[in-house]
């Protein structure tokens, strides 16, 4: 594990808007067109793969993803939540959490396939609005982890 890495997106910038800064991770809100419950756990250091770390900062890593996914669901209420930690385009460990729901754009397909439709304006507009008071119970449970 590295601390940073040339090239890497991820280790040069953001990814993202920052929601949470922690000292080994961040989670970030994509800015991807048509799903506007995108949000991804980011591991601060370069790292390639999930067993590339510890076992203390395994867990912390999936708890932190664990406690982004509740806040999604609780708030949210969508149809299913994808997880995704495939790496191939940023060798760089993170997972993707999306709340998906049967009315947009891509459901039931995953998120990189071919949209089916064009998502309903007024529920993304309700989704986002949503966004301050759920990112803000995603950064008070994520403290809460930190120690």
């Amino acid at each position: 594990m590295t601390t940073a890495q040339q090239g890497c997106p991820f280790c040069e910038g953001p990814g993202g808007r920052v929601v949470f800064e922690g000292a080994k991770l961040r989670v970030i809100h994509a800015e991807e067109a048509g799903f506007p419950a995108f949000h991804r756990v980011i591991w601060r250091e370069h790292a390639p793969e999930f067993s590339d770390l510890d076992a203390a900062d395994r867990v912390l890593c999936m708890e932190a993803v664990t406690a982004v996914e509740q806040c999604l669901r609780e708030r949210l209420k969508p149809t299913k939540i994808n997880l995704a930690a495939l790496g191939n385009m940023v060798p760089h460990l993170h997972w993707h959490v999306i709340a998906r729901f049967d009315w947009d754009s891509h459901f039931p397909a995953p998120f990189w396939a071919a949209a089916q439709r064009a998502a309903p304006v007024d529920r993304v507009a309700e989704l986002q609005a949503l966004l301050p008071e759920l990112e803000a119970e995603m950064v008070r449970r994520l403290v809460l982890l930190q120690g």
